[in-house]
């Protein structure tokens, strides 16, 4: 297996749905422009290697509730694998006032998966779940029953289920303890090697159960979810296809309600390749009120994507677009909402360098304003931000770059306010 290229990593999702290739060169070779950024400081907790650190993260990290940081890069590990290593999941623990990075495991391709692209997720009792962006696997990783008299620990891995499809986006964790993700191609074969699917991982008391929830088509119904699912109070599931609809192929965001003989599922909107935008590569996020928010990377009245609303109104969805972002690529993972509505995102190719940016959209009296929070550079602060970004109780930002940094790895970057 050979080492694939810096532009694989950040778009491996994106060319698992068949997007259109002149899309994806058009990522890396258009220029963004951006916003008028505002007074931030980013600091870099951690520059990865490439080596056993990991390198080139492609989703962000997770929270937990002691304040340490967890996630995955697309590649490092053990450098003998996958021709420059199959990926990391690791650790970011405050030690004072320095950070300190520990490799809990890397992956293989010994049935273990390679190449994780999705964030991870906690469980109540610590254990991290996620998925494999190649070699079709969701695993966990949990702490050694031994005590470890190391800051550098690692962790065992095991993997709960093996795909014959490339899970796309994170898992999600229902109150049963039952897990839902996303694949992006697999299930029906109208697509070729499939047009993508949703799935339910249930815990049987010796391993995992999977069930397949539902398959799309390729049609009206979407095809390819790249993006993890959201669910709401009662159950139902959310999600986003970065292609398929309507509207000429550019994308849907869909719901799938369980009626308890099985799951059906709803065309919520389909994008028209106009100010609304096109491709959604992330999912979606939900508030208390059941309004939906989430992004596209390309298209919108400024080309630079856009960011979107969807408002339940007498059984339908209201679409609404709340800002067009100029530039060349816009985020390519789901938001990240606070406590009080705002809304946190990403774009991999904005902003007033050409590599990116984290951005604010805050709203007042029914308007939003965006607040360019930090523009990268490229260099040591990192570049090309592809994932999510988390949120602590103070309103720290924490995030990850694929690119960028000490030795062209990317970082893990915190922005405080």
């Amino acid at each position: 297996m050979t080492r694939p290229s810096d532009a694989a990593c950040c778009t491996s999702a994106l060319r698992a749905t068949g997007f259109p290739f002149a899309l994806v060169a058009a990522f890396f070779l258009i220029a963004g422009l951006s916003q008028p950024a505002q007074s931030q400081t980013l600091s870099v907790l951690h520059s990865f290697t490439g080596g056993s650190d990991g390198g080139q993260p492609a989703a962000g990290p997770t929270l937990d509730r002691s304040g340490n940081l967890y996630g995955t890069t697309y590649q490092g590990g053990n450098l003998s694998d996958c021709d420059g290593g199959c990926g990391v999941v690791y650790k970011l623990t405050l030690h004072g006032s320095s950070w300190t990075l520990n490799p809990l495991y890397s992956f293989t391709d010994t049935g273990d998966g390679y190449f994780p692209t999705s964030t991870v997720t906690i469980a109540t009792d610590g254990t991290l779940y996620g998925t494999t962006g190649e070699g079709g696997t969701a695993f966990n990783v949990h702490p050694r029953a031994a005590a470890c008299a190391s800051i550098i620990c690692p962790w065992m891995e095991a993997t709960i289920q093996q795909f014959h499809s490339e899970p796309s986006g994170g898992l999600i964790f229902d109150a049963a303890g039952n897990l839902y993700g996303t694949t992006a191609n697999g299930g029906n074969r109208n697509c070729g090697g499939g047009c993508g699917t949703v799935f339910e991982l249930s815990p049987n008391g010796s391993g995992w159960t999977g069930t397949l929830l539902y398959s799309f088509t390729g049609g009206s119904d979407g095809q390819n979810p790249v993006g993890p699912l959201a669910m709401d109070s009662a159950g139902n599931l959310y999600g986003a296809t970065a292609i398929g609809g309507t509207g000429g192929g550019y994308g849907t965001v869909f719901k799938l309600t369980n009626s308890g003989s099985g799951w059906t599922q709803t065309v919520l909107y389909s994008f028209q390749n106009g100010n609304d935008g096109e491709y959604p590569a992330g999912g979606v996020v939900l508030d208390q009120s059941g309004n939906l928010y989430g992004a596209t990377p390309y298209g919108g009245e400024n080309r630079g994507g856009t960011v979107y609303e969807l408002t339940p109104s007498g059984g339908d969805y209201t679409f609404n677009v709340l800002y067009g972002l100029s530039g060349g690529g816009g985020p390519y993972s789901s938001l990240t909402i606070d406590n009080d509505g705002n809304l946190y995102g990403t774009t991999f190719y904005d902003g007033a360098h050409g590599a990116g940016s984290v951005f604010k959209l805050t709203q007042s009296n029914g308007n939003w304003t965006l607040t360019d929070l930090y523009d990268f550079m490229d260099e040591n602060d990192g570049g090309m931000p592809r994932g999510s970004v988390a949120l602590d109780a103070s309103g720290n930002i924490f995030g990850t770059t694929s690119s960028g940094g000490n030795d062209q790895q990317g970082v893990v970057f915190e922005i405080t306010p």
